[in-house]
């Protein structure tokens, strides 16, 4: 009876564990059914067929479809050709680090699981990456067709395009971990008595740090181009020459469109991919160090769960934005997109309490530092929620520090009526003053999960921030392609109407790109403090040479790695900005030159030479784009094999805490200029009841402010929650080497005992 029992009991564990893989699986497929859904419905849109180049109304020719259809051919080409070469010149270093990691971050010289895992995870951010970018390419042109008949169309279009991106991309994240952990755990012999189940966890992290490695080079050299594309444009373009936005007599016009793709669309897909795989391997690692979630295999298994539930709530959100919901205003762009996040915030509540519920046990044992304390399931859901709603309020509150709708950006636009230096002033205090109410968030949300779940917590609260993803990305995505299709209507010369349609889309879409960069620098804030845990954890868990011992800041060790940390924002930004600088001076002086050189550019009898602009660019993001990348990457590494485990324990708060304001600061500060310029441009200033709009004093000073934020806003700002995450799991995977290296720790007599030192 007692071994039928004992069988029955294992029966039973095992038919969880697969309901838990069902449930997974069940939710990415429905997440890819519904992204092919969307994309099959926008290539229904034929642009040259029927009516494609007349009025529904009138049934008068609008524009030049054939011209539409061309130039979205333009920007499809350089953007697929800047991101082959991309991933072209980042596969090396990706081998490299597949090598360094098979050395000297594995349990043993022969073993290859968190190697592979890295690989896993690098390949999969370029497939996430590249699908977004050939959605984003396939969708804009379609939208700005749409827009010439439809605004509630034009919309449908470009949210279903970010719906295609966000449901594909958290799918197959989910679809790549799970069947890694499911293959990983027969090889490894998973359920063996003697088997280190520690070190089996820690071996899938590299899955996130493979995804995180491509989002640093995307994000930065997506950065580079888009900045010094749209840089260059603006300078010369408006400044010198008043040509208006995305004027196809601009040489760098099509080179800043294909940076919104490249950066704005495939970067930042990849960043999100980054703390979406850093965040599930650092609950999955924190969690293991629990002795009551290892009795089951399922318990374990929470985080991936409470991840694919998001799938099911953002795709009831989405159809509110696709099907139900109507946009035949301006107005109702915004509101329509901020409803997505409060419709998948409120469906989500409910379903985190079901999945913690569910899926953990009711008691359990947890350790917190020196002590062992009692938690209950329902701790799970409070920090599940707390991560949720924290991400909500600064996206709000993101919004309303950049949108030209309130006050703080109309503040801005103002104070251009005394030139660009009092426009800089106000927006830096703008950026300044925008990072209160974010870190407020962070900071309560932070306390609560670990009081009262420790590291575990705080990883389930990113998990939590990061659950509606799915609506995240589609709405992070829909700006660039408005903004694309703005661009392309300028060039196709569809008439103000549809411009006006486009600007309002974009308009929008700015505001959403700002709430996006918001969602992501809140998670990564929490993704970091997770993976920090899980460092700290394993180095005092593991048998190294060298033990992490006393952590406090009174440690001179720890201090010195706390304003080595803190200065790491400032020098990666230094190097991003000044790449953006270098770029964009060889683009401002190759448009004077074809300006200069071929007056017929201006009149409009010839057209400039696009692909010299789109070439400079590549040439100087894919060059510029190493320096701050080795940067990220090497100091880590160097600080922790030369002065061992605590002075990394120093060195991750400083650059997450450092990071976390300047990223903030610099995303809103740009997102605050770029709508005040448009806030000018749609006609709502007046000084002295005199309407300022294009071409007047106060819209120059408007441009030079929106053009020194478009690095900050696009490049530096996103980058920098790169620079905090990637650091901290390349700590968490090199976290043996960091134990048994330390090669100047006994000299420095830092903590050390006899034995370490022999």
């Amino acid at each position: 009876v007692s071994t039928q029992s004992t069988w029955g009991i294992k029966f039973f564990f095992k038919m969880q564990v697969a309901a838990s893989y069902a449930i997974v699986y069940a939710a990415s497929v429905l997440g890819i059914i519904w992204a092919i859904i969307n994309y099959l419905r926008i290539a229904k849109i034929n642009v040259r067929g029927g009516l494609a180049n007349q009025d529904f109304e009138t049934q008068q020719p609008v524009g030049n479809m054939n011209l539409l259809e061309e130039i979205g051919g333009y920007i499809a080409t350089g953007a697929k050709a800047f991101l082959f070469q991309e991933y072209a010149y980042i596969a090396p270093f990706v081998i490299l680090m597949f090598i360094v990691i098979c050395l000297v971050a594995e349990k043993e010289l022969g073993y290859f699981y968190t190697a592979i895992a890295f690989l896993l995870g690098a390949i999969t951010s370029c497939v996430c990456g590249w699908i977004g970018m050939q959605i984003a390419v396939f969708s804009n042109y379609r939208t700005t067709y749409k827009a010439q008949f439809s605004l509630s169309e034009a919309f449908k279009v470009a949210y279903q395009a970010g719906c295609v991106m966000g449901f594909s991309l958290v799918s197959i994240s989910l679809i790549v971990l799970l069947t890694l952990v499911i293959i990983y755990k027969e090889v490894y012999n998973y359920n063996h008595p003697d088997v280190d189940k520690n070190y089996f966890w820690e071996s899938i992290a590299g899955y996130g740090l493979g995804g995180s490695t491509i989002a640093l080079f995307g994000r930065v050299g997506g950065g580079i181009f888009t900045k010094a594309a749209d840089v260059g444009a603006d300078l010369v373009g408006k400044l010198e020459q008043d040509l208006p936005e995305d004027s196809p007599k601009n040489p760098a016009t099509i080179a800043d469109n294909v940076g919104d793709n490249v950066g704005d669309i495939a970067g930042m897909g990849a960043d999100l991919f980054g703390s979406f795989a850093e965040s599930t391997c650092a609950a999955l690692v924190v969690g293991a160090s629990f002795e009551d979630l290892l009795k089951d295999e399922n318990y374990i298994l929470y985080p991936i769960v409470l991840s694919a539930f998001g799938i099911f709530a953002s795709f009831l959100t989405s159809l509110f934005a696709t099907d139900i919901m109507k946009v035949n205003e301006n107005q109702q762009i915004q509101s329509t997109l901020k409803y997505q996040l409060i419709i998948s915030s409120v469906l989500l509540t409910p379903l985190h309490y079901v999945v913690a519920t569910i899926m953990l046990p009711k008691n359990f044992k947890i350790q917190l530092d020196d002590r062992t304390e009692d938690a209950e399931n329902t701790y799970a859901f409070y920090c599940a929620i707390a991560g949720l709603w924290a991400g909500f309020v600064i996206g709000w509150f993101t919004e309303y520090y950049t949108s030209h709708s309130y006050a703080p950006v109309r503040e801005v636009a103002r104070s251009c009526e005394t030139g660009a230096a009092t426009n800089i002033i106000y927006g830096l205090a703008l950026g300044y003053l925008s990072t209160i109410i974010p870190a407020i968030c962070i900071a309560i949300t932070a306390y609560l999960s670990h009081k009262l779940l420790g590291m575990f917590g705080v990883a389930i609260s990113a998990l939590g921030m990061l659950s509606n993803l799915c609506i995240g990305l589609a709405i992070d995505a829909y700006g660039p392609i408005s903004d694309n299709a703005g661009g392309i209507a300028e060039m196709s010369e569809l008439g103000e109407e549809v411009r006006e349609k486009t600007d309002a889309l974009d308009a929008a879409g700015n505001t959403t790109a700002a709430i996006g960069k918001g969602f992501a620098i809140g998670s990564a804030a929490l993704v970091s403090l997770s993976l920090y845990g899980a460092y700290i954890t394993r180095a005092r868990i593991s048998n190294f040479k060298h033990k992490l011992g006393d952590i406090s800041v009174t440690s001179p060790l720890v201090f010195s790695g706390l304003l080595i940390g803190a200065m790491l924002p400032y020098a990666f930004s230094a190097f991003t900005m000044k790449s953006v600088g270098f770029a964009a001076k060889q683009m401002v002086e190759e448009v004077r030159e074809q300006l200069r050189m071929n007056p017929k550019i201006i009149t409009g009898e010839e057209n400039p030479d696009y692909e010299r602009c789109v070439k400079i660019s590549t040439q100087a993001s894919l060059k510029e784009m190493f320096a701050p990348g080795a940067l990220v990457i090497v100091t880590p590494l160097l600080i922790g094999a030369v002065f061992g485990p605590k002075a990394i324990a120093g060195l991750l708060p400083g650059a997450l805490v450092s990071g976390v304001q300047m990223a903030i600061s610099a995303s809103n500060t740009g997102g605050a200029w770029d709508n005040a310029k448009k806030y000018i441009e749609s006609g709502q200033l007046f000084v002295n009841g005199v309407q300022k709009k294009k071409g007047s004093d106060e819209h120059k000073a408007a441009v030079t402010g929106d053009t020194v934020g478009d690095p900050l806003k696009d490049t530096s700002g996103p980058s920098l929650n790169i620079l905090i995450k990637l650091s901290a799991i390349l700590s968490l995977v090199f976290a043996r080497l960091f134990g048994q290296a330390g090669w100047l720790v006994c000299a420095l007599k830092e903590n050390v005992t006899e034995e370490e030192c022999k």
